[in-house]
């Protein structure tokens, strides 16, 4: 009976642990949060459109303190490249994270000189669980790693029996 409590144990803490995972996503990978050397002013735009942001998920913004800093902003701001209407705290002690609390648009940019318009900027959707659509899951249908989750759960019961 204990190896069985055990198990089950084992199993919901695996569960839990799985269901409230969250990605690093460091900004523009091994280059870091910088100005693009190569004048492409879309370059963190290309990088962030190969990842999936979702709520929960933490961009780490590498760069050097002193160097670079870190502003959200709205959209107007960020296409214009003004901190005139920031969102919450200028960052400006690298490397800093931020955790994506919101579903929707995020833009980020850098306000030192014209580090912005040079293209240290960050455009990203954030989506409020992993591989969300427009449309809504139809009733009755379930996701296959919950369902894996509960076949793995009833195999533990089954094999508390035995053992």
């Amino acid at each position: 009976m204990a190896k069985f409590v055990m198990m089950n144990m084992v199993f919901a803490v695996v569960l839990l642990k799985s269901a409230a995972a969250q990605t690093v996503h460091v900004v523009g990978d091994s280059t870091g949060w910088d100005v693009p050397k190569n004048g492409d002013t879309n370059a963190f735009n290309t990088w962030a459109a190969t990842k999936q942001f979702v709520v929960g998920d933490i961009l780490t913004f590498n760069f050097a303190s002193n160097s670079h800093d870190v502003q959200q902003v709205p959209k107007a701001s960020y296409d214009a490249c003004t901190s005139s209407n920031p969102i919450g705290t200028l960052i400006s002690t690298g490397p800093a994270n931020v955790t994506l609390d919101s579903a929707g648009d995020h833009y980020y940019i850098c306000t030192i000189g014209q580090h912005c318009q040079f293209g240290q900027k960050l455009s990203i959707s954030v989506s409020a669980t992993p591989g969300a659509s427009p449309s809504p899951t139809p009733p009755g249908s379930s996701s296959p790693a919950v369902s894996v989750g509960v076949l793995v759960h009833m195999m533990a019961v089954v094999m508390g029996f035995f053992f």
